[in-house]
């Protein structure tokens, strides 16, 4: 296979940098700029002006030559405290740091990837309208009070919430600052399309497929990205819609909603999440409220109120690209904040919920037989996007971050392996990689978690801390054995659908 030489793809590399640069500069333009300065070697210092998936350095755009840049860039982010890895989700797209093999995501040598699985969160957006309208009542609250604020607040007399349509904008992909989602989800497009280009057949007359559940944010996340890596309105490409509605039973990319059981379980169910964040937040909020009190007498803030402060911190960054309402926290306070957004995925979604790894298993079940057809009789690309609550059941069944233990209320379990920063953040995603490897032409499994490589526990021994294919789907059919039939486990009569049947290319129909 021909490979571009070193030189020409720095360029281009260097190219769409600049070209990216002037997307967010379009979007968010500054009232004043200086030029960035340059580096030792005369290359211009992008650092000050971009996320850090978009810098030509990160490992997203690496050759599998570079090792050593993989290496330097991932020390780099471990010795750093950055906000970004305690936003709990709330926050843009991270890459993942902890827990991750060494080597980064170079294709092991010897090997290459023949097929692609990727799940993807929608990429960055605005509040909910249920917290985006928490925001909006503490702010007028305190602005009906005619008073100022003082100390860590006082920012808060000058602020303007970030956005002035509120109805328009809530739930929707944010489209300014370098954070922007319509951005994100457009160079996940193009970094993808830059490593897994060689999968596609640009003289094939088939129609890749994408798909996405019936969510405007999360169509247009499909739309942006598939812009990105197959071309803007490429006849190449469709974006497939799958709807929502709770009647899909098992054939759906969001059975949180067709799980009868997971819905109507307020006890072990989706409702329990809320219920454990409640009892952790009051471990650490009253303590926070109690300092902001002291410097503002006369005022008191809820413990809820707290909370919004602390969300405003992650969705103003993605509007505008910072926030001084990340300011107002010590270290310890986001540590805090971070653990309790772990709390209410693990239990609304994740190993916490009884339900979660039953609903997981169905996307994982149809892309193992993918993996086992393979990429001739199959196709080679598939994505999917959904929801961060789509994501964590299939996380929870292919069991990637178990714990020895449910997450505690009462304390922060720092040796957790269960990071939401980390998981899925806005834009989010897991890729299963099939690996043809060596002369015997093997085939393994990697898992990449927002290009970092986790090793799957007991089956990580191949090339590039793969497993194999044959004990992956034997390990998949067992963890689909403990979890339970989905009808059985989620309460759905016999005649639903019991798995899914639409993920499937249309140039390769199944034999």
């Amino acid at each position: 296979m021909y490979s571009l030489p070193m030189g020409i793809l720095s360029i281009a590399t260097s190219v769409m940098a600049c070209v990216l640069v002037a997307v967010v500069f379009f979007f968010a333009p500054m009232q004043s700029f200086a030029l960035p300065s340059t580096d030792s070697s005369g290359s211009l210092n992008l650092q000050p002006l971009l996320p850090a998936y978009l810098q030509p350095q990160h490992q997203g755009w690496l050759p599998p030559s570079n090792v050593e840049l993989e290496k330097s860039h991932h020390h780099c982010y471990k010795d750093e405290w950055n906000i970004l890895y305690h936003l709990g989700g709330n926050g843009p797209w991270i890459e993942k740091i902890d827990g991750v093999a060494p080597g980064g995501i170079s294709v092991p040598d010897g090997c290459e990837v023949d097929m692609v699985h990727m799940m993807s969160r929608h990429a960055e957006r605005y509040p909910t309208k249920n917290a985006g309208n928490r925001m909006i009542e503490f702010l007028e609250r305190i602005n009906a009070t005619g008073r100022p604020l003082k100390g860590n607040l006082e920012f808060v007399n000058d602020w303007k919430y970030f956005t002035n349509s509120p109805g328009q904008d809530f739930e929707q992909l944010t489209t300014t600052g370098p954070y922007a989602g319509v951005l994100e989800a457009f160079t996940t497009g193009v970094k993808l399309g830059t490593r897994y280009k060689h999968l596609w057949n640009y003289s094939s007359p088939d129609v890749t497929h994408l798909w996405a559940s019936e969510c405007d944010r999360v169509i247009d996340t499909a739309r942006h990205f598939s812009a990105g890596f197959f071309g803007l309105e490429s006849k190449s490409a469709k974006v497939v819609v799958v709807s929502e509605d709770e009647d899909r039973g098992g054939d759906t990319l969001t059975p949180g909603d067709t799980c009868k059981n997971n819905r109507d379980d307020t006890a072990k169910g989706h409702d329990n999440g809320n219920t454990q964040l409640e009892k952790f937040r009051s471990t650490y909020l009253p303590a926070i409220g109690e300092r902001l009190a002291s410097q503002n007498p006369g005022f008191n803030f809820t413990d809820a109120e707290i909370y919004s402060m602390q969300e405003m911190c992650g969705f103003e960054t993605l509007v505008r690209g910072s926030s001084p309402w990340c300011s107002v926290f010590t270290h310890s306070e986001w540590s805090s904040f971070e653990y309790a957004r772990d709390v209410i995925h693990f239990y609304r979604s994740g190993p916490g919920n009884i339900y979660s790894r039953a609903m997981g298993w169905l996307w994982l079940n149809a892309t193992t037989s993918l993996l086992l057809e393979g990429p001739q009789a199959a196709g080679p690309l598939y994505f999917s996007f959904v929801h961060d609550g789509d994501i964590v059941p299939m996380i929870s069944a292919l069991g990637l971050f178990e714990d020895a233990q449910d997450l505690p209320t009462d304390k922060i379990l720092e040796s957790r392996h269960w990071k939401t920063s980390q998981v899925t953040p806005m834009g989010g995603r897991v890729i299963l990689e099939r690996l043809t490897c060596g002369t015997n032409r093997e085939k393994w499994v990697r898992f990449n978690v927002n290009d970092g490589i986790v090793p799957l526990k007991g089956c990580s021994d191949g090339p590039g801390s793969s497993c194999s294919l044959d004990m992956f789907a034997e390990y998949v059919k067992r963890r689909g054995e403990e979890a339970g039939e989905f009808r059985e486990v989620c309460g759905l009569p016999p005649t639903a659908t019991a798995g899914i049947t639409f993920l499937r290319q249309p140039g390769f129909p199944k034999v």
